[in-house]
């Protein structure tokens, strides 16, 4: 492979595979409120949040790390703003002492904090407004979760970045393909990506060890490896939906994220790392088939978008699916049949936000791309014509992207609909 494709695909896994501390969507809140907090120069005496409908469904239900347990958007835009520390960006809240965690609850009271649909055309779209006596600050962040396209100060615009250019961190994504993934994944020197993929080991089985060790949400991992404690396929599954269970339930500990999603980090790496530990793997293979699940999961989600009706952990279950085909010895044909059964199986699992029964979607979207290399595996297949398959892996990619971007934009309006009337 050309070395200048293999420096793109480095640059692609460092931009992606970050570290962040709980539900990604309120953490962002809490970034662009410390920001806010930063620019204004003192505590907020009030805050004005505006947020695309996206943002709102997936912060709603989550419990925001840091905060003793509080959730949704006010919550976020408060810890940010009178807690948060904007350096450490995705991980902004976990700096807070529990002296500063006990003090949100009271300013919840004392500290008006408004919430609004932004009126935006963006998928992704934050803006957050501090105001203390005469002083006022603005921070917008779109496209992505650290993507600052605008702060302002007493009206004095400090950045000012066009709104075409939030999908900046999606540049490159179009070199991605399932065969030049699975030739990467062969050849490649592992010194500049293992860091990465051994942050990402550490810190993703760490929130799913903890998911089974005590009560988190509806405890999927717990109940799917009761009785199964013997059995890799619900080991796995297991293992992937503790994480999350931890995760959507306010857990501290970090994991390292896949296009912008914890989950999605999660999903795409957990159930490898048991597989290649429980069947004795070196090493060197685990991080050779973590790249290929991560990299599938990327490549399927650049068509999809950050945030979107289509279930993200779709995406990363197939990407398991084909970094385990990796560890039992497939390639490229192996890699791309798994995609292509997975995503015919669980394509519509459709995103109602972040919450518990995110974990049960992971274990539905693992259990799709383990059923996928089973099928080739046993020689079945689904084929072109097949729903929305199409012939040849990387149409059939193209297809999935076409419904969760265009296809499903009415469901996701109606699913935001649904939510705000519980």
């Amino acid at each position: 492979m050309e070395e200048h494709i293999c420096r793109q695909i480095e640059q692609i896994l460092a931009e992606e595979l970050l570290p962040a501390t709980g539900c990604t969507e309120p953490v962002s809140i809490a970034y662009a409120a410390a920001k806010a907090r930063e620019l204004l120069g003192r505590e907020p005496e009030r805050l004005l949040v505006e947020v695309s409908g996206n943002i709102l469904k997936n912060v709603k239900s989550v419990v925001v790390p840091h905060t003793g347990g509080l959730r949704g958007i006010r919550a976020a835009a408060l810890a940010g703003a009178l807690i948060g520390d904007a350096e450490a960006e995705l991980e902004v809240l976990s700096r807070a002492s529990q002296e500063q965690i006990e003090t949100l609850s009271p300013a919840l009271e004392r500290i008006p904090v408004e919430v609004r649909f932004a009126d935006t055309p963006y998928i992704f779209d934050i803006g957050i407004s501090a105001f203390a006596g005469e002083d006022s600050s603005f921070v917008r962040i779109a496209g992505h979760h650290t993507n600052l396209v605008c702060l302002r100060r007493n009206g004095e615009t400090l950045l000012e970045k066009p709104l075409e250019e939030p999908r900046g961190s999606e540049a490159g994504r179009d070199i991605l393909t399932v065969e030049r993934i699975a030739d990467y994944a062969e050849h490649a020197d592992l010194a500049p990506v293992a860091p990465l993929l051994e942050r990402q080991i550490a810190y993703n089985m760490a929130i799913a060890e903890e998911g089974l060790r005590h009560p988190y949400g509806a405890n999927i991992g717990k109940t799917l490896l009761r009785g199964h404690e013997d059995c890799l396929d619900y080991k796995m599954r297991a293992y992937a939906a503790a994480a999350s269970d931890a995760r959507m339930s306010g857990c501290e500990l970090p994991v390292v994220i896949n296009s912008g999603s914890g989950n999605q980090g999660i999903t795409a790496s957990v159930p490898v790392i048991v597989y290649a530990r429980e069947t004795g793997k070196s090493q060197e293979e685990l991080l050779r088939a973590l790249l290929v699940s991560n990299l599938i999961t990327i490549h399927l989600k650049t068509g999809i978008g950050r945030l979107s009706a289509y279930c993200g952990a779709v995406s990363a279950g197939c990407g398991a699916g084909a970094g385990i085909a990796w560890l039992q010895g497939g390639r490229l044909r192996e890699i791309a049949h798994t995609v292509v059964n997975a995503v015919a199986v669980t394509s519509g699992i459709v995103c109602d936000g972040a919450k518990a029964s995110c974990a049960a979607k992971i274990a539905a979207a693992v259990d799709a791309g383990l059923l996928g290399l089973s099928m080739f595996r046993d020689g079945n297949q689904f084929y072109g014509g097949d729903g929305i398959v199409k012939k040849g892996v990387e149409n059939t990619i193209a297809n999935v992207g076409r419904l969760a971007r265009d296809g499903m934009r009415e469901t996701d309006r109606e699913i935001l609909r649904l939510m705000l009337e519980s």
